[in-house]
């Protein structure tokens, strides 16, 4: 095996996109560009996506790293238009998409536009969650684009199955696809709520911050592949799993939390850039069997296909928005008023990626009696198109656009003043603590030791206060800053003082290790306090 083109793939995908975070362009939108342009580098290896890799071994730890981040009790309370996206338009576009496909492509029957519909319905998880973060939106957009992006995959790739066998021959009739999409939402789910109580109870239990974070690294996998396995869907398992895990993070061990951030930050990073990646490395690949259909008719089709999946979008999400509100009370009290903007926001952000580029790749070359699948290259084509037409065109536009509707910005003296109320009353609970804990004789400390204590406390609940303080009107620093600059200065100046007297053979290097390690948890915790 040829590890040559992996490593290619990682470095170069790691390289852009941590050039794109110096420049205004969102990485994912530099990462497809980078791609369509090496594509055609003489000597650049073919990078065909591979669904048998991308679905059971891309998708799942994406999703679980995304659903963590997402908040269980947000999106709770967003559920009824997150259902709305998830299933009702994805299903919505399948048939609307798939039924403009039938009648804007000459020669492609129904069955296969159906395939194609499902294909590009679902907006990426990965997508939507990078522009997101980039573009800053509102938290209530961001939720509801966030859970539709993590749920949809389930409706979609259910949906393509249906399609798929009616496409091929194997009889499938509306009952059958009605039946099959809730064993695979019931039995997604249901897999995710058995798995997570074990897993949750192995993660609390287990003492070596090593055998966590290697736990945590195998659960999107095997809560996809049992899901999988009973023909349930794998995504809503990993969702389920996760939403649960990270809820409850704050009952795992502080050092596992500390690693695991670390740990996963750096695997979604690689994913998410090496996936971009692929998605423009996929033209060579996508072009080489079109065919018949070249030039200007293929160029109207793609423009034709993407236009109608982008009012597609908007199509379903403003009645989605209001109707609801109008027809029930109940919403109008519980819910808070959307706005237009608000679904203009929504209708724009619907940007595909690589789970429909997978899924297309998986659509077999025959159908039932051996002849050819029916515009399987069109239907490649096609959805390659309409994925680089969306991360290109809505995501270059949507910073300009939500700059244009001029949302609210978030208050941040708020929040931190908010923050620093509860970090009051979370010290003065700790400060009784510490009086009982002291009280007791067996608690006893040096007084030196004890003030010590209580110092820290000071400081922690301090610091957030510090942050609504003046600036230095000589550096322009915060308090805060400050503190932050001086301790990290002096700790500076310890490690150069253990590494010298290491050159000396003084110590060792197994001690001066031993050293830098607490060095390093000390500036940890200095940069947290002052965060």
């Amino acid at each position: 095996m040829d590890v040559m083109p992996l490593l290619l793939l990682v470095a170069g995908s790691a390289a852009i996109a941590g050039a794109a975070r110096r420049t205004p362009v969102p990485a994912p939108l530099l990462l497809v560009a980078a791609g369509l342009l090496v594509s055609y580098v003489p000597g650049v290896p073919d990078y065909t996506l591979d669904p048998d890799v991308v679905l059971p071994l891309l998708l799942p730890p994406l999703l679980y790293t995304s659903a963590t981040d997402s908040s269980y009790l947000d999106l709770r309370a967003q559920l009824r238009p997150v259902a709305l996206l998830s299933v009702g338009y994805v299903l919505f576009a399948t048939f609307v998409v798939g039924w403009a496909v039938y009648r804007i492509v000459p020669g492609i029957p129904l069955p296969a536009a159906l395939v194609l519909g499902a294909v590009v319905a679902p907006p990426d998880a990965v997508a939507a969650t990078a522009v997101a973060r980039r573009v800053g939106l509102p938290s209530r957009i961001t939720t509801i684009l966030q859970g539709e992006s993590l749920l949809n995959d389930a409706t979609a790739i259910t949906a393509y199955k249906v399609a798929l066998a009616a496409a091929v021959g194997e009889g499938a009739t509306w009952m059958g696809g009605v039946g099959e999409f809730l064993l695979a939402a019931v039995g997604g789910v249901g897999v995710g709520l058995v798995l997570m109580v074990p897993i949750h109870w192995l993660r609390t239990h287990l003492r070596e911050p090593l055998l966590q974070n290697t736990l945590s690294l195998l659960i999107p996998f095997v809560a996809y592949g049992v899901a999988e396995q009973l023909h349930a869907s794998g995504v809503l398992a990993v969702v389920v799993v996760a939403l649960h895990l990270g809820h409850r993070a704050w009952e795992v061990d502080f050092a596992t939390r500390l690693q695991e951030e670390a740990v996963w930050k750096m695997v979604a990073f690689v994913l998410e850039s090496a996936v971009f990646a692929l998605i423009g490395l996929q033209l060579p690949v996508v072009l080489k069997g079109l065919g018949a259909y070249q030039g200007a008719d293929a160029a109207w089709y793609a423009v034709a296909v993407f236009l109608v999946v982008v009012v597609t979008r908007f199509v379903w999400v403003y009645p989605a928005t209001f109707l609801p509100r109008l027809a029930s009370s109940r919403i109008r009290e519980r819910e808070a008023n959307p706005t237009w903007k608000g679904a203009m926001v929504t209708s724009w952000a619907g940007m595909r990626g690589v789970v429909s580029l997978a899924i297309a790749f998986s659509i077999p070359q025959t159908v039932h009696g051996g002849g050819p699948f029916p515009q399987r290259n069109m239907v490649l084509f096609l959805t390659f198109t309409t994925v680089i037409g969306t991360l290109v065109v809505q995501g270059l536009t949507l910073p300009p656009l939500i700059r244009l509707l001029k949302f609210p910005g978030r208050d941040a003296q708020a929040e931190t003043l908010a923050e620093a109320n509860a970090q009051a009353q979370a010290s003065r609970v700790a400060e009784q603590r510490l009086d009982e804990l002291l009280s007791d004789e067996r608690n006893s400390l040096p007084p030196p030791l004890a003030d010590r204590l209580r110092m820290v406390l000071e400081r922690r609940r301090n610091a957030v206060w510090e942050r609504l303080g003046a600036v230095n009107p000589v550096t322009g620093e915060t308090v805060d800053d400050t503190y932050r600059r001086l301790s990290r200065d002096m700790i500076s100046a310890e490690r150069d003082v253990f590494v010298r007297l290491r050159d000396h053979r003084y110590i060792d290097d197994e001690m001066l290790r031993t050293l830098l390690r607490r060095l390093d948890l000390e500036e940890a915790a200095a940069y947290r306090e002052a965060a």
